[in-house]
């Protein structure tokens, strides 16, 4: 197969993981690596496409492909503001991915986040419901969603407020306790993710849950 992915976040800790994985992938021909500073990847498949997020009706003839992965996250302390944090979290892929549906990509690969629900008391379950809720309505001919739990990252791209909450959950997980919640590394996520890709399932929508994921 000649596949074309587009990847949006490819350049954190679990779109790297799943970048590496497309171009090992026969399957796909062509990667487009959607990005706001410039980067450097020696590999015939990529194509990297420096472009400004707030301004993406600017690049839609771009964004054509087989399959979207939507990969961008961030946190409040990283955004700077829960403004900017929704912008990157919610507006940002909420609008490349209208622009994919509407170009006639099929497949959306997005990855949201444990607990993730649009009436949440919290702020960032909130912000990830929302974005679910927002592309179920777009036209795209397979969505899935993935709601992992912690994510052991890369030691280099690890946060601070992530190694203390994965070092207790490894604990309570010891004793049998919030195994659904058991943190899974960002290889093992992004495996699951290109391999789903590939699975011919009638199901249009299909949603993983942290517990599903964890013992996938």
């Amino acid at each position: 197969m000649n596949k074309h992915a587009l990847v949006i976040g490819g350049t954190g800790a679990t779109g790297k993981e799943i970048v590496n994985l497309l171009i090992k992938n026969s399957n796909f021909s062509k990667i487009t690596l959607f990005v706001r500073k410039e980067i450097q990847i020696n590999n015939s498949k990529i194509n990297i496409q420096l472009i400004d997020f707030d301004n993406l009706i600017k690049y839609k003839s771009l964004i054509f492909g087989d399959i979207l992965y939507s990969c961008l996250g961030t946190t409040r302390a990283e955004a700077g503001s829960k403004r900017k944090q929704y912008i990157v979290d919610y507006t940002y892929q909420y609008e490349f991915a209208k622009i994919a549906a509407t170009n006639g990509v099929k497949n959306y690969s997005l990855i949201s986040s444990i607990g993730a629900n649009e009436n949440s008391f919290f702020f960032y379950p909130g912000i990830k419901g929302l974005l679910e809720e927002k592309v179920k309505n777009l036209n795209f001919q397979k969505i899935q969603i993935y709601q992992p739990p912690s994510l052991i990252r890369q030691p280099e791209l690890a946060r601070k407020v992530e190694r203390r909450t994965i070092k207790f959950l490894n604990f309570l997980n010891k004793f049998g306790l919030l195994k659904s919640l058991k943190p899974i590394h960002v290889k093992y996520l992004a495996q699951i993710i290109v391999k789903n890709s590939f699975k011919d399932k009638d199901t249009r929508l299909q949603i993983f849950t942290s517990k599903e994921l964890v013992n996938f």
